[in-house]
């Protein structure tokens, strides 16, 4: 991988990470465009997943800053409330990472036709959310929570948004929309950690990170993803206030048919 690739794959994940279009989805077909596989790609994918965590901790600093002061109370408050339930939603995700993971990927593989489909999945979730008006309410939940996090439990299939997935859920329970876009941001920071360790370890197992691809390579993609979340976490969050995601189902039904398109043709 040279490193205009990584400039470019990483540009992909940074933005694709929190706009609802599925980041795996656009890296995979990003790769394949490239003809990039195999440990060359797991390891650029640990990095650009790390890159665009530390962009959550930067855009979200303050409200991450709010959660640790009153949570280091210890008390019963509503930060403390809010750790709970990011911990609830970690658990379905939690289950299918340590003992469904390899079984789900062994029975719909990771190649551009299960991407094409998941993405029309993701467009179908997203307008449905769009158009679906229930009953307001100003908290999330513990109950919430779960349903939410199962919905990022979901997304592990590629094409199938992870972002798109929890805050179109969020949306259909009735939650606010500045609030379920934070929360989706923020709740996916242990999980894409975890991932990158568990992806990390797989990696060791086979030769090193340095030989399979430049040091360079690395270095920008890194700096291209996380320049890319900044932006796309800032700019997601006003979008999901003003409601205007019906845009982004347009999007991935046109990008997931042209996918299935391609896919079916080869």
């Amino acid at each position: 991988m040279g490193w205009f690739e990584a400039l470019i794959l990483g540009l992909i994940q940074g933005f694709t990470e929190y706009l609802p279009v599925s980041s795996s989805g656009h890296l995979a077909i990003g790769s394949a465009f490239f003809g990039i596989e195999g440990e060359e790609s797991l390891s650029f994918t640990i990095v650009v997943h790390v890159a665009t965590v530390l962009s959550t901790l930067v855009i979200l600093w303050k409200e991450i800053d709010w959660i640790f002061r009153g949570l280091f109370k210890f008390e019963l408050n509503p930060e403390t409330k809010y750790v709970i339930n990011i911990l609830i939603s970690m658990i379905p995700i939690m289950i299918v990472g340590f003992f469904l993971k390899d079984y789900v990927e062994a029975i719909f593989g990771s190649g551009l036709t299960i991407v094409g489909c998941m993405l029309l999945v993701t467009a179908a979730l997203l307008t449905f959310s769009y158009y679906y008006k229930p009953k307001a309410k100003e908290n999330i939940s513990m109950r919430d929570s779960f349903i939410i996090g199962i919905a990022q439990a979901c997304a592990v299939l590629p094409g199938l948004s992870r972002s798109g997935s929890t805050i179109a859920t969020g949306l259909l329970l009735g939650n606010n929309k500045a609030a379920v876009a934070q929360f989706s941001f923020l709740m996916v920071i242990p999980p894409i950690l975890g991932e990158a360790l568990l992806d990390g370890l797989k990696l060791m197992k086979g030769e090193a990170m340095s030989e399979a691809i430049p040091m360079m390579s690395l270095v920008v993609g890194f700096i291209a993803a996380f320049v890319a979340g900044c932006v796309a976490c800032k700019w997601m969050i006003n979008i999901v206030k003003r409601g205007k995601l019906v845009y982004f189902a347009i999007y991935c039904g046109i990008v997931g048919i042209a996918t299935l398109v391609f896919s079916l043709t080869q």
